[in-house]
């Protein structure tokens, strides 16, 4: 595992973690928001530079696109 792997791996945990207690998603639940999220498409490419951005960032971003996302199902 890349050290770059490493890093998203660790993200991805905490980003989950943070939907999972604020969000009062399940496990699965906010494993396929985040997985299947523009965020974590650009965290995993490295011309982003998401992956240094602090989880706490990343669930931010993620929020938002979260929250469009409902808007425009509505």
């Amino acid at each position: 595992m890349s050290e770059m792997d490493y890093m998203n791996e660790c993200t991805a945990r905490d980003v989950i973690t943070m939907l999972v207690e604020k969000r009062s998603m399940s496990i699965a639940q906010a494993m396929d928001a985040f997985y299947n999220s523009k965020t974590f498409d650009n965290l995993i490419n490295e011309e982003t530079g998401l992956y240094f951005q602090s989880p706490v960032y990343i669930y931010d971003v993620l929020s938002k696109e979260l929250e469009t996302k409902s808007d425009n199902i509505e």
